[in-house]
């Protein structure tokens, strides 16, 4: 009897728990046919910028310079910067994190990000490059849009859902069971051969990776348009009605984003920005003193700011002067030290002050989330990072593999695990299918979209249904 008979007939004749079983490997195979290739490339992708984040900086901007004694004015390494791209004006600075890394300007022209390395003792240009033009940066935009814009987004926010399907029937179908001992469940069976070996590999690693996964998925999903950007990071920004009396712009903090690149916490994004011109705010910049990049350069480093933040500077007559400092953009490793403050560039008041105890609930495990996703908060983070993207990889490799083995000898059919007959606890599978839908509104569209094919056309189209089971 072939495999495919086999597991029709214990479908037909097993008990309820065996049933069930089959049910949940049958919902494990097609959520793994749907993601398994948004996987590869999402933890393929994942480790390319893990390690360009390690090594070189998201941008390249880990440069290195023989350290000095004093350094020169910011001001006067900014000058620099914009007479290395003619026609260029200042977009960020962001200060180097040690005596031996060099100042980095963001200069704007012709709409184009260009990324200055400026020694801060000479202020002599090092290198300039496109911001842009990065491994990091095509990696970002693959693993968040598949370079496809809003639609890859949606793609992936599915995945990442049906990702979590995935798990769960993972984690139940490698569940000990019927007298199987726990140890073979917790270490690989290194003894077997052919599909056992590798079967015992792909449940004991999916195991040992399930709680990481789920965080990497929540994580992840925050970021993409509609479960995060319209439901949760919508509910959980800052609310900027807490900065009393000071006027607030029509443009969010969004805006102080970078191409492709988030510089902004993820707490932040959806707030709206204050505005200069008022006398709002609390003593910034002492009255007489010119509120400049140098000014507030050294304001930043007189209330806590110290080796790598970043300011950015007016945009427009209203804009604000920005300094920041998040683990996120690699500024530091703690995400329980980011910090934004505003200041007016009329008065030099500081506007507002951002701090992570400041973050809701959400904001608060997003901050944590984002950096521990990205591997921004140490060595041990991106080791970590590499680890489970390797085990992603070998997950969905091996999945396919599995499949590969026990597939039919005929081509043209998937040999999926048979529908039980009289399921048991159907209701209970149904309601879990239910609170994902509520969870995830892209994920229950999608799964009625699944179901609507099922059984308007699959159920009337024998030679198809028969492809696929």
């Amino acid at each position: 009897m072939d495999p495919a008979a086999q597991s029709a007939a214990g479908a037909a004749s097993g008990a309820p728990a065996d049933k069930f079983y089959r049910a949940a490997w049958r919902w494990h195979f097609y959520t793994g046919l749907l993601v398994v290739p948004f996987f590869l490339i999402l933890a393929v992708t994942g480790l390319i910028m893990v390690l360009v984040d390690e090594f070189s900086g998201r941008d390249g901007e880990f440069v290195s310079i023989d350290a000095g004694t004093e350094a020169a004015a910011i001001s006067r390494q900014v000058a620099a910067a914009v007479t290395a791209v003619p026609g260029s004006v200042l977009g960020q600075y962001i200060h180097p994190r040690q005596a031996d890394h060099a100042a980095i300007v963001r200069v704007e022209a012709d709409g184009v990000s260009h990324l200055v390395a400026v020694n801060p003792y000479g202020a002599e240009v090092i290198d300039h490059w496109v911001a842009t033009g990065g491994i990091y940066d095509l990696a970002t935009r693959i693993h968040g849009t598949l370079l496809i814009g809003d639609t890859g987004d949606r793609i992936i926010e599915i995945a990442a859902g049906f990702g979590i399907l995935l798990l769960i029937t993972g984690l139940y179908i490698w569940w000990p069971r019927t007298g199987r001992a726990w140890l073979g469940a917790l270490v690989p069976d290194l003894s077997a051969r052919g599909r056992p070996l590798w079967k015992s590999l792909h449940q004991v690693v999916g195991f040992w990776i399930s709680a990481l996964l789920l965080v990497f998925l929540v994580s992840g999903m925050a970021w993409t348009g509609v479960w995060g950007g319209q439901i949760v990071q919508a509910w959980s920004s800052f609310p900027a009605e807490k900065w009393e009396n000071v006027p607030l712009s029509d443009a969010t903090h969004a805006s102080l984003n970078h191409d492709s690149v988030k510089d902004v916490p993820w707490a932040l994004e959806q707030t709206a920005l204050p505005v200069s011109g008022s006398d709002a705010g609390s003593t910034g910049i002492p009255d007489g003193q010119p509120v400049t990049l140098d000014s507030v350069a050294a304001l930043a480093k007189s209330i806590g700011f110290d080796a790598r933040f970043r300011v950015n500077p007016p945009s427009g007559a209203e804009g604000v002067w920005t300094i920041s400092r998040d683990s996120m953009s690699n500024d530091s490793f703690d995400p329980f030290s980011d910090r934004v403050v505003h200041i007016d560039r009329y008065t030099g008041n500081i506007l507002a002050d951002v701090r992570f105890d400041d973050y809701s609930l959400a904001g608060k495990s997003m901050a944590v989330g984002i950096a521990f996703h990205q591997g921004d908060m140490g060595t041990w983070n991106m080791v970590l990072n590499v680890a489970f993207c390797l085990a992603v990889i070998f997950l969905t490799v091996s999945g396919v593999v599995m499949w590969w083995i026990r597939r039919p000898k005929k081509a043209g059919r998937l040999v999926a695990p048979p529908i039980p007959v009289d399921l048991p606890l159907w209701k209970g599978a149904v309601f879990f299918g239910l609170l994902v839908s509520m969870a995830f509104p892209l994920v229950g569209i999608t799964l009625l979209a699944i179901l609507a094919f099922d059984l308007l056309v699959l159920r009337n189209i024998p030679a198809l249904k028969k492809a696929v089971s």
